[in-house]
């Protein structure tokens, strides 16, 4: 069995893989982000009733710039502490299990692939909007990171007066309307006409993310995670008003745009980066 971490800027989560399947998954709140022994003493005792003789590794996807070879993250999001972390020494140390370090995700294209919609496809972008937007890549069935650790940083693009993840993730709703995307998506669940404009707009400025990783990867899928997904019947035609702009319309036809359905995917992929060889 292997253990999936999935670490956000506010949340962690925690699975333990067995075939694929997550059998069991706990969740808790960050509360010592501005400390960095206290922080980690935190992942360290959510970590430990997971560990037994069964756990042969740890993966964990982590918000941030990762040095994969040495497990180094760096200028973790939201977690200010976090500005250079050895956390696979630190958690290798402390339980004495091999522990693979990734962006998060990356995670999420990984398990999409493996576990998820992505199984049958050879070439994939994963777009997860939550507070920000974030992607990962598997090229030729093979996780791709680039020298950094940072490709596919689509939302990080230039893009009218700042880039594209300033208007095609949660920060949209906080900075152009002065509300949150949860108001903004209960406002439409309830028919409110004002919300449902948002939503509509907010589907324009998300096409300009998805015309980027058309472009630039020519994936066979693009799929969507992340908190803001679950509000896709909300934006899906006005997205589909961006996409029409795309210039090779035979391409455009073989795409499959897919929303994540398993909330266990960033945890699954998580676990299996254990199985990845990286750095031969």
């Amino acid at each position: 069995m292997k253990i999936g971490i999935d670490l956000g800027g506010t949340k962690v989560q925690i699975g333990l893989e067995k075939n694929g399947t997550i059998v069991r998954q706990q969740k808790a709140f960050l509360t010592e982000k501005d400390n960095l022994e206290a922080s980690l003493a935190q992942l360290k005792e959510f970590i430990r009733p997971f560990i037994s003789e069964a756990v042969s590794g740890i993966g964990i996807g982590v918000p941030s710039v990762v040095d994969t070879a040495q497990g180094i993250v760096y200028n973790v999001t939201n977690i200010p502490a976090w500005e250079k972390v050895h956390l696979k020494d630190i958690l290798e140390e402390e339980f004495n299990i091999p522990v693979m370090v990734n962006n998060d995700v990356n995670c999420f294209v990984l398990g999409e692939h493996r576990f998820g919609l992505g199984k049958n496809f050879q070439h994939i972008v994963g777009l997860c909007i939550g507070t920000g937007l974030g992607a990962g890549l598997v090229l030729d069935n093979q996780l791709y990171m680039g020298h950094n650790c940072g490709a596919g940083e689509i939302g990080l693009v230039p893009y009218l007066d700042q880039n594209i993840e300033y208007y095609a993730s949660g920060n949209f709703f906080t900075a152009i309307h002065d509300t949150t995307a949860l108001q903004a998506f209960h406002a439409a669940t309830a028919g409110d006409h004002d919300a449902l404009q948002q939503w509509e707009e907010f589907g324009l400025h998300f096409g300009k993310a998805m015309l980027a990783a058309m472009y630039t990867y020519d994936p066979e899928a693009i799929i969507i995670g992340g908190s803001i997904s679950k509000a896709y019947p909300f934006f899906s035609q006005a997205l589909q008003k961006t996409l029409a702009e795309f210039i090779y319309p035979e391409s455009f036809k073989r795409l499959k745009i897919l929303i994540s359905e398993n909330e266990h995917i960033p945890m699954l992929g998580a676990a299996a980066l254990t199985h990845l060889n990286l750095h031969p």
